[in-house]
């Protein structure tokens, strides 16, 4: 037996669909019926979709200062589990219609710590949490220069309030290794990079 079943999008029936929020995010409620592993359907089933629309994530590392450009920010959701919900973080943003990731990632770089790109390399794509969100998630590694990275950034009508961190190397995976970075896109990013560390690098040279 195979371990990926071929299902796909015809092997749901979505019975309604209905709005039950619309804001800064949506909230939708579907009811569907799928097919069952033993064959047949399943009964009809109802669920909340957390809808956000896509994003990007990129960490930016200097080859030459072996430092990451890392970022600190507020975050409500981590006030629940976490001893601070101000989290070290990677650079992220979502992808506004008519752009794509790269540039995302360009733009987000600029905005959220003041940088430029120099090259981009696709880590992965995942979805962030598909029993509750439709967000699917690229992740980027990318070359930067560090030393123009400081401040305070983030765009104002956004309510951003973002700092810039310079952190070495090796700090960075202590942080990694001990919890201090706890959230997923930052986790993956970083052990990508120190999995394939010298690769990344030949490719940027």
């Amino acid at each position: 037996m195979s371990k990926r079943e071929t299902f796909s999008h015809q092997d749901v029936a979505i019975v309604s669909k209905q709005s039950l929020y619309n804001g800064f995010f949506k909230m939708v409620q579907y009811t569907l019926k799928h097919k069952l592993f033993s064959g047949g359907w399943s009964p009809e089933i109802t669920r909340e979709m957390f809808e956000r629309g896509h994003a990007v994530a990129l960490l930016p590392y200097d080859p030459v200062t072996d430092e990451f450009v890392l970022i600190q920010q507020f975050r409500l959701g981590a006030m629940a589990t976490t001893e601070s919900p101000w989290l070290i973080e990677v650079i992220a943003g979502m992808i506004d219609p008519g752009l794509d990731a790269e540039a995302v990632c360009h733009k987000e770089a600029q905005e959220e710590a003041g940088i430029e790109l120099t090259h981009l390399t696709k880590v992965c794509s995942y979805l962030s949490s598909p029993g509750g969100t439709t967000e699917r998630l690229e992740l980027f590694l990318a070359q930067t220069d560090s030393t123009v990275a400081h401040g305070i950034h983030g765009v104002e009508n956004e309510a951003e309030d973002i700092k810039v961190l310079r952190v070495p190397r090796l700090e960075a995976k202590e942080w990694l290794e001990t919890g201090v970075i706890d959230n997923a896109a930052a986790i993956i990013i970083l052990q990508h990079f120190f999995l394939h560390e010298q690769t990344i690098l030949k490719e940027w040279t």
